[in-house]
């Protein structure tokens, strides 16, 4: 008896890499406008879809026909960058962005609008924003340097480019005068954006190391101080064995 081997069908495609997604907040944080702001959300997404074969469903790329052999398999997979678009709004940006029957490119495009909708009014507040922010009103030196590139990345969007001079510029101005010599130097070089971040940031360790010896010395000096005090007598002590030497001298006489 022979075997028979069985021809595997030719008809079988492989599945599509978005089926393999099962939290895309695990790669692509939400969106709030704040801490996430809609140019690095943008980037993030844009990059993600790329990688999984579905930017034609964002970029402006038309639909099949509802008539096309491969409509049911496009709007499967459409359906899915929809929910990645949902998934990764805030609360607030969700309920303004969520509609029945919306396909992933509609939903893109009221995002969008929310962010890059008059244009020259938010890049007038947006340029506010850049030029009055100082480290003062930051938690950190790195929160900092953060906003004012988010902020240059947001002026960007509304065709509002902020070049990389000006923005080492900026982040020198709003330095208080702790880190006048730092800024100085940093001004009268060419320095770019990631280096004037690393020599602000080593003048800022310097400062705590030398902060954090001067803290130590001062502890040291107090300490010593009332350890002297301690082992000095007081003046009731010296009173009490002046009048023992005189009561012991009365006695003897």
């Amino acid at each position: 008896m022979t075997g028979s081997s069985q021809t595997p069908p030719t008809d079988v495609k492989p599945l599509h890499p978005v089926y393999t997604v099962t939290n895309i907040q695990n790669k692509i944080q939400p969106l709030d406008g704040e801490t996430i702001t809609y140019s690095t959300w943008t980037k993030l997404f844009k990059l993600h879809a790329r990688g999984y074969k579905v930017s034609h469903h964002i970029d402006g790329t038309p639909p099949p026909a509802k008539t096309d052999p491969t409509y049911e398999s496009w709007s499967e997979i459409d359906a899915i960058v929809l929910q990645w678009i949902y998934g990764t709004l805030s609360c607030i940006l969700l309920s303004r962005v969520l509609e029945n029957d919306s396909t992933a490119q509609q939903a893109w495009d009221r995002v969008k609008n929310i962010f890059l909708s008059n244009k020259q009014s938010r890049a007038a507040a947006l340029e506010t924003m850049f030029t009055n922010l100082t480290l003062a009103k930051c938690l950190s030196l790195e929160d900092y340097c953060q906003k004012l590139k988010e902020l240059a990345n947001q002026l960007e969007d509304v065709d509002h480019s902020v070049e990389e001079s000006r923005l080492v510029i900026q982040l020198v101005n709003g330095l208080p005068p702790e880190y006048a010599v730092a800024g100085a130097f940093i001004n009268q070089k060419s320095t770019t954006w990631d280096e004037a971040r690393t020599q602000l940031d080593s003048e800022r360790q310097r400062m705590e190391a030398q902060s954090a010896t001067q803290n130590q010395s001062q502890s040291v000096l107090v300490a010593t101080q009332a350890t002297t005090q301690h082992a000095q007598p007081g003046p009731s002590t010296q009173t009490h064995g002046s009048h023992q030497n005189m009561s012991m001298g009365s006695h003897t006489s």
